[in-house]
């Protein structure tokens, strides 16, 4: 009885840890590109959309710290982006309809690892396919507006 309890409560601590990896950073992420790119025209924004493995991929965990979470990126992407999250975490529940548009929009794209980051002009052209960037958030988005 002790032992399953000490592996309820181990197992209970890993699942903990394991959520608290994939930290939220503030944003409000779209879900659906083809509702971005829409969004987007009608705003007048670019769109960035994020292929990330959140709660398992430690670059895209890094990318979620040094940028999407600061003020420096938040600020900017207020007045200047759609964001869509398109997310392939392992210990998250999706729904199987979630799971096959992520993979659908992956296999469109050519995503071949995790982050991917594409950014998208307000016309709905691909301008750029990024990840991780060293440098913090004011470097970052000084990136993408190189491509704007």
């Amino acid at each position: 009885m002790k032992k399953i309890f000490l592996s309820i409560i181990l197992l209970t601590a890993i699942m903990i840890g394991c959520s608290k990896s994939a930290a939220s950073d503030g944003l409000s992420w779209e879900t659906n590109l083809e509702a971005a790119l829409q969004k987007a025209k009608t705003e007048n924004k670019a769109v960035l959309v994020n292929f990330t493995g959140s709660d398992w991929c430690q670059w895209c965990i890094k990318l979620n710290n040094e940028v999407f979470s600061q003020d420096d990126f938040q600020k900017y992407a207020e007045d200047n982006l759609i964001l869509v999250k398109l997310d392939f975490p392992q210990n998250i529940p999706q729904s199987d309809e979630t799971k096959a548009y992520n993979n659908l929009q992956a296999k469109k794209f050519g995503v071949q690892g995790f982050p991917t980051v594409l950014l998208f002009n307000s016309n709905g052209d691909m301008v750029l396919q990024t990840g991780y960037q060293p440098g913090g958030a004011a470097t970052y988005v000084n990136h993408l507006k190189s491509y704007l």
